[in-house]
Protein backbone atom coordinates (compact mmCIF):
# COMPACT_ATOMS: atom_id res chain seq x y z
CA UNK A 1 0.00 0.00 0.00
CA UNK A 2 1.37 3.39 -1.00
CA UNK A 3 1.68 5.88 1.81
CA UNK A 4 2.54 9.56 1.48
CA UNK A 5 3.85 11.37 4.53
CA UNK A 6 4.19 15.14 4.40
CA UNK A 7 6.39 17.51 6.36
CA UNK A 8 7.17 21.21 6.29
CA UNK A 9 4.78 24.11 6.05
CA UNK A 10 3.91 26.51 8.85
CA UNK A 11 3.54 30.27 9.02
CA UNK A 12 5.43 32.93 7.10
CA UNK A 13 5.06 36.60 6.27
CA UNK A 14 4.07 37.77 2.83
CA UNK A 15 7.01 37.62 0.45
CA UNK A 16 8.62 34.76 2.36
CA UNK A 17 9.40 31.18 1.40
CA UNK A 18 8.54 27.71 2.63
CA UNK A 19 9.35 24.19 1.54
CA UNK A 20 7.16 21.13 1.72
CA UNK A 21 8.20 17.51 1.39
CA UNK A 22 6.25 14.35 0.73
CA UNK A 23 7.91 10.97 1.29
CA UNK A 24 6.39 8.04 -0.52
CA UNK A 25 6.62 4.43 0.61
CA UNK A 26 5.20 1.21 -0.79
CA UNK A 27 5.66 2.30 -4.40
CA UNK A 28 5.48 -0.57 -6.85
CA UNK A 29 7.64 -1.05 -9.89
CA UNK A 30 5.22 1.02 -11.97
CA UNK A 31 4.71 4.50 -13.38
CA UNK A 32 3.45 7.24 -11.12
CA UNK A 33 2.42 10.83 -11.52
CA UNK A 34 2.80 13.13 -8.53
CA UNK A 35 1.13 16.37 -7.59
CA UNK A 36 0.64 19.06 -5.01
CA UNK A 37 -2.86 20.38 -4.35
CA UNK A 38 -4.14 22.93 -1.90
CA UNK A 39 -7.49 23.56 -0.35
CA UNK A 40 -9.11 26.42 1.51
CA UNK A 41 -12.05 25.53 3.74
CA UNK A 42 -15.26 25.65 1.76
CA UNK A 43 -13.46 25.69 -1.58
CA UNK A 44 -12.58 22.99 -4.08
CA UNK A 45 -9.15 21.40 -4.03
CA UNK A 46 -6.86 23.31 -6.40
CA UNK A 47 -3.99 21.80 -8.36
CA UNK A 48 -0.68 23.53 -7.70
CA UNK A 49 2.11 21.56 -9.37
CA UNK A 50 2.47 18.26 -11.17
CA UNK A 51 5.15 15.83 -12.32
CA UNK A 52 3.80 13.28 -14.75
CA UNK A 53 5.13 9.77 -15.34
CA UNK A 54 7.32 11.13 -18.15
CA UNK A 55 8.93 13.67 -15.77
CA UNK A 56 7.12 16.59 -17.37
CA UNK A 57 6.56 19.42 -14.88
CA UNK A 58 3.43 21.55 -15.02
CA UNK A 59 2.28 24.36 -12.73
CA UNK A 60 -1.10 25.77 -11.94
CA UNK A 61 -1.54 29.35 -13.17
CA UNK A 62 -1.72 30.82 -9.66
CA UNK A 63 1.77 29.64 -8.71
CA UNK A 64 3.70 29.55 -11.97
CA UNK A 65 6.99 31.39 -11.61
CA UNK A 66 6.89 31.28 -7.81
CA UNK A 67 6.71 27.59 -6.90
CA UNK A 68 9.06 24.78 -7.90
CA UNK A 69 8.21 21.10 -7.73
CA UNK A 70 10.85 18.38 -7.86
CA UNK A 71 11.10 14.65 -7.34
CA UNK A 72 14.01 12.79 -5.78
CA UNK A 73 13.37 9.42 -7.33
CA UNK A 74 16.10 7.60 -5.40
CA UNK A 75 14.57 8.64 -2.07
CA UNK A 76 10.94 8.80 -3.30
CA UNK A 77 10.60 12.36 -2.00
CA UNK A 78 8.45 14.98 -3.66
CA UNK A 79 9.34 18.59 -2.88
CA UNK A 80 7.52 21.88 -3.24
CA UNK A 81 9.60 25.03 -2.92
CA UNK A 82 7.32 28.05 -2.46
CA UNK A 83 8.67 31.57 -2.94
CA UNK A 84 7.12 35.03 -2.98
CA UNK A 85 4.26 33.76 -0.88
CA UNK A 86 1.17 35.91 -0.44
CA UNK A 87 -2.02 35.63 1.58
CA UNK A 88 -3.81 33.89 -1.30
CA UNK A 89 -1.42 30.96 -0.85
CA UNK A 90 -2.80 30.25 2.62
CA UNK A 91 -4.32 26.77 2.51
CA UNK A 92 -3.87 23.16 3.50
CA UNK A 93 -1.44 21.58 1.04
CA UNK A 94 -1.68 17.95 0.00
CA UNK A 95 0.62 15.75 -2.02
CA UNK A 96 -0.86 13.07 -4.22
CA UNK A 97 0.21 10.13 -6.37
CA UNK A 98 -1.40 8.34 -9.27
CA UNK A 99 -0.38 4.89 -10.44
CA UNK A 100 -0.68 5.25 -14.18
CA UNK A 101 -0.49 3.16 -17.30
CA UNK A 102 -0.52 6.19 -19.61
CA UNK A 103 1.38 5.57 -22.82
CA UNK A 104 1.73 9.28 -23.58
CA UNK A 105 1.94 12.42 -21.41
CA UNK A 106 -1.57 13.23 -20.23
CA UNK A 107 -1.35 16.99 -19.73
CA UNK A 108 -2.74 19.56 -17.31
CA UNK A 109 -6.40 18.80 -17.87
CA UNK A 110 -5.98 15.29 -16.45
CA UNK A 111 -3.31 15.99 -13.89
CA UNK A 112 -5.24 18.88 -12.32
CA UNK A 113 -8.25 16.72 -11.39
CA UNK A 114 -8.19 15.54 -7.77
CA UNK A 115 -10.05 12.38 -8.76
CA UNK A 116 -7.07 11.37 -10.94
CA UNK A 117 -5.07 10.45 -7.84
CA UNK A 118 -5.11 7.22 -5.91
CA UNK A 119 -3.08 8.20 -2.86
CA UNK A 120 -2.95 11.32 -0.72
CA UNK A 121 -0.76 12.76 1.99
CA UNK A 122 -2.19 13.86 5.31
CA UNK A 123 -2.12 17.57 4.48
CA UNK A 124 -0.10 20.37 6.00
CA UNK A 125 -1.14 23.92 6.82
CA UNK A 126 0.56 26.88 5.15
CA UNK A 127 -0.36 30.30 6.51
CA UNK A 128 0.86 33.54 4.98
CA UNK A 129 0.31 36.76 6.89
CA UNK A 130 0.71 40.31 5.66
Amino acid sequence: QVQLVQSGGGSVQSGGSLRLSCTASGLENAKYSFAWFRQVQGMEREGVAFIDSYDNVIYGPAVKGRFTVSLEKEKSILWLEMNSLNRDDTAIYYCAAEKTTARVPVGYAWLSLPQTYDFWGQGTQVTVSS
